[in-house]
């Protein structure tokens, strides 16, 4: 059984995290290089990134209940699942706040501005929101990518051997 929930918990993990890396790296620079204009691949992008989102809204809960599941259950107690708790944890709370407050808010500014940020005046100040916006929701995500890949390093760890072997 403990296999099962371990595998189920690096599956779920695995998706979100590499469907995060083929965002960054095919979605948006496809969409960009290959859209007749930014407005257009900006559409494609949001899109893109609201499916992403609950996909890994979805996988979050997964890794969560399964390490839960293991901890309940006795089959791996091990100290760096605490660890895994919390990161996961972040990236769902991160991931929730960029779908949840920050597209909406920048939606909002996209409206404001008419439906096309792109032909707006950098000076106008709903122009500067979402700029600010679309900043913190890249950094939002890449810091989630940054705790995907720490939770990958650390998911595999069962007992205090694992660690050993590096040292």
């Amino acid at each position: 059984m403990a296999l099962l929930f371990r595998s189920l918990r690096l599956i779920a993990l695995s998706i979100w995290v590499g469907g995060i890396v083929f965002f960054v790296a095919g979605v948006t620079i496809v969409a960009f290089k290959s859209m007749p204009d930014a407005h257009t691949a900006g559409i494609i992008v949001r899109g893109s990134l609201l499916s992403l989102h609950r996909i890994g809204l979805i996988a979050g809960g997964v890794y969560l209940f399964f390490t839960l599941a293991l901890l309940a259950s006795q089959r791996d107690t091990h100290p760096v699942r605490a660890v895994e708790l919390a990161i996961v944890i972040s990236m769902i709370v991160l991931t929730g706040y960029s779908q949840m407050s920050v597209i909406p808010r920048m939606d909002t500014d996209r409206l404001t501005l008419g439906g096309d940020v792109s032909k707006a005046s950098p000076d106008n100040p709903a122009y500067k929101h979402f700029s600010r916006l679309h900043g913190l929701s890249e950094k939002l995500e890449g810091v989630v990518l940054i705790e995907g890949l720490v939770l990958l390093i650390l998911a595999p760890v069962h007992g205090r051997d694992d660690f050993d072997r590096f040292a």
